[in-house]
C-alpha cells in the first residue's frame, strides 16, 4: 500500500499504519522465535549477558521537525539507544518502539521515521522485534533496546586512580550544528549533519571491554556531566585535558561566529554518542582512542586541574 502525499496518521487509522511499519523491520535474525505482530516478542539468548536499557525523545525537547526530517529522527533515535548497549561494551540486538503522535502528522513522516530507525540499526545488525501507536498531542517516542555482552559488562564504577582517562568518537560536533540550527542558519553544514544523524562508534565499546576498560559511559549529555557520572559511580576524581581534545575547524568557525570558545562546545555538548572510558595505565588502547585525562583519588570533575564554571552538559529539568 502507497500512502497518498497528503494523508495524515487519521486519515490511514492505526493497523493500516502496522500493516505499512512491520516490513520495514522485517528480519532474518534466527534468534527471535517471535517478532513484530504478537502481544510480545520471543527472543533467545544462547551465551553471555543481556543487557536491556530504554529512551524516550519528546518532540520540542529533544527534536524538532523543522530542523530534522523523519528520517533522520528515526536515526538519531536508534542512534541513542544502541549507543548505551555500547557502553557496556556490548552488541545490541533488538529494539521496539513506542511512538506517540497527533492524528494531524503525516503518515509519509512515520515512515520516514521507521526506515531512519531501521537502516541506523543494521549497523550493528540489530532488529526491531516490536512497538506501539497511540495519539499524543507531539511527537513521543520511547525505544527500550536489549543487547548481549560476551564478556562481563563494563559498568560507570570500576575506575581507580591511576586509570588513563580515554574519548573515542566525535564530541562537540552535534553541539555545533545545534547552536547553527537555533540561531536560524544551516552551515556549517557538516555540523548540522552531525546534529541530525550522529555517528556513535559502535565497534569501539567491545573493543574496550575486550582491552580491560575498568569503567565506561555514552556521551549523551557533555562530556563534562558525563565524565561526572563516571567519578560518582567510582568515587574518585576525573581531571580532563583540554590540550588532548580534537578542535575540529568547523568548531572554530562556529565559535568564531559567536566570541565564544570552542573548547566549551566540546566540554558540554552532547548527542555525538562518543565513548568514554577508563584503562588501567599499562593497557593498549584500541584504534581510535585518545587519552583525555586521568583518574585520581578525590571526588568529581576538574579541568585541568581546576573546578570548571561552564556548562557541564545538558539537562532534562
Amino acid at each position: 500500500m502507497t500512502f497518498p502525499p497528503e494523508a495524515t496518521l487519521a486519515d490511514v487509522g492505526e493497523f493500516a499504519l502496522i500493516d505499512e511499519l512491520t516490513p520495514v523491520f522485517a528480519s532474518e535474525d534466527a534468534q527471535v522465535l517471535v517478532g513484530p505482530g504478537d502481544d510480545a516478542a520471543v527472543l533467545r539468548v544462547k551465551t553471555g549477558h543481556v543487557v536491556v536499557s530504554t529512551d524516550v525523545m519528546v518532540e520540542g525537547r529533544h527534536f524538532r521537525r523543522d530542523w530534522c526530517s523523519g528520517e533522520d529522527v528515526g536515526h538519531r533515535a536508534a542512534a541513542q539507544n544502541l549507543s548505551d548497549i555500547n557502553a557496556m561494551g556490548g552488541r545490541a540486538r533488538w529494539l521496539t518502539i513506542g511512538l506517540a503522535a497527533p492524528p494531524t502528522l503525516p503518515a509519509s513522516w512515520a515512515l520516514d521515521f521507521a526506515r531512519g530507525f531501521a537502516d541506523e540499526a543494521r549497523l550493528v545488525g540489530a532488529t526491531v522485534v516490536g512497538g506501539d501507536l497511540t495519539a499524543a498531542d507531539q511527537v513521543m517516542v520511547t525505544v527500550t533496546v536489549i543487547g548481549t555482552c560476551t564478556v562481563a559488562p563494563v559498568l560507570r564504577s570500576g575506575a581507580e586512580p591511576g586509570d588513563r582517562l580515554a574519548l573515542c568518537g566525535r564530541q562537540g560536533w552535534a553541539a555545533g550544528g545545534l547552536t547553527v540550527l537555533g540561531r536560524g542558519f544551516r552551515s556549517p553544514r557538516v555540523l548540522v549533519e552531525a546534529y541530525r544523524r550522529p555517528e556513535p562508534p559502535y565497534d569501539a565499546g567491545p573493543a574496550a571491554a575486550d582491552a580491560g576498560a575498568t569503567a565506561m559511559v555514552d556521551v549523551s549529555d557533555g562530556l563534562v556531566a558525563d565524565a561526572g557520572h563516571l567519578a560518582a559511580a567510582s568515587g574518585v576524581r576525573i581531571d580532563l585535558h583540554t590540550a588532548a581534545l580534537d578542535i575540529p575547524e568547523p568548531l572554530h568557525a562556529v565559535a568564531s561566529a559567536l566570541g565564544a570558545d570552542p573548547v566549551t562546545l566540546v566540554l558540554g555538548g552532547g548527542d555525538d554518542h562518543a565513548l568514554l572510558a577508563t584503562f588501567p595505565a599499562d593497557a593498549t588502547l584500541p584504534p581510535g582512542w585518545t587519552v583525555v585525562g586521568e583518574v585520581l583519588a578525590g571526588e568529581g570533575v576538574t579541568v585541568d586541574g581546576e573546578a570548571y564554571d561552564g556548562s557541564p552538559g545538558f539537562t532534562h529539568f
